[in-house]
């Protein structure tokens, strides 16, 4: 009798010495786990936090990437450290993680700029017309010079009533040799700006020329400079509104894409 108690403690003391060792397997599972989801690499838009809104103007998280537009568009020559730029070398690997980024469903494009570079707008400019996810674009304060193409490459663009938008023909810096063929340059940059506008808003060629070559409304340079309403009416941009009317655009679309 005695033997059969030792023996039923002896079993007992056994599985609680198992049950011990699962449990402490299943703690160093987790904590294994807990370590490989640590060493897991961040992506492009999670790294940095508050250093990417400094240096990208961009909004970590979610499934909705925020992209901003601000100041001038800085082209291949860098401006002084005094003005607000948009760094097209920040923005096109930005916006190419974002179009091969699973989890990132739609981007929400934020302009406020004063214009700049056109090559450097129009590349940025093209990316957003290019990108297979829904993108929204969203004008607050101004949408100036190559702002516009910027604006219009989105699915859908807004801008709130106050916003502003100089619309006028291109330019240049620096020597500028005296024959036919510097204006013929300038001629062809002014029809790939008008051309990629006309293609992606619902403004005719026609309107657009007559609002870049206004010579009655600015006292030093040529064209208008239009409201937000006086946008929408001439078919540059969408629609008046904020940035709930852009979220909710942007996820409609979504919604009927089924992501």
């Amino acid at each position: 009798m005695e033997k059969k108690k030792n023996a039923a403690i002896s079993c007992d003391e056994d599985e609680a010495v198992v049950e011990r060792q699962g449990a402490n397997g299943d703690e160093e599972n987790m904590t294994q786990n807990e370590n490989n989801a640590e060493q897991t690499p961040p992506t492009a838009v999670e790294q940095g936090g508050a250093d990417e809104i400094k240096e990208l103007g961009t909004v970590p998280g979610g499934n909705i990437l925020t992209v901003s537009i601000i100041g001038q568009v800085e082209g291949h020559y860098l401006l002084p450290e005094t003005q607000k730029t948009t760094k097209y070398e920040h923005i096109l690997p930005l916006l190419s993680s974002a179009e091969q980024d699973f989890r990132i469903k739609g981007l929400l494009v934020i302009i406020n700029t004063v214009g700049g570079d056109v090559e450097a707008g129009l590349a940025i400019a093209e990316m957003l017309a290019g990108m297979s996810k829904p993108t929204v674009s969203l004008i607050l304060g101004g949408g100036h010079s190559i702002g516009l193409p910027i604006a219009c490459a989105c699915g859908k663009s807004f801008c709130v009533p106050s916003a502003s938008m100089t619309v006028h023909p291109v330019r240049i810096t620096g020597t500028v040799i005296g024959v036919p063929q510097s204006f013929v340059s300038l001629d062809k940059m002014q029809e790939r700006v008008n051309g990629f506008i006309v293609s992606h808003s619902r403004i005719t060629d026609e309107k657009l020329t007559e609002l870049m070559t206004n010579t009655g409304e600015l006292a030093t340079d040529v064209g208008s400079v239009i409201s937000g309403k006086e946008a929408v009416e001439a078919g540059l941009i969408d629609a008046i509104g904020g940035i709930s009317d852009a979220y909710s655009a942007l996820r409609e679309e979504m919604a009927k894409r089924g992501i």
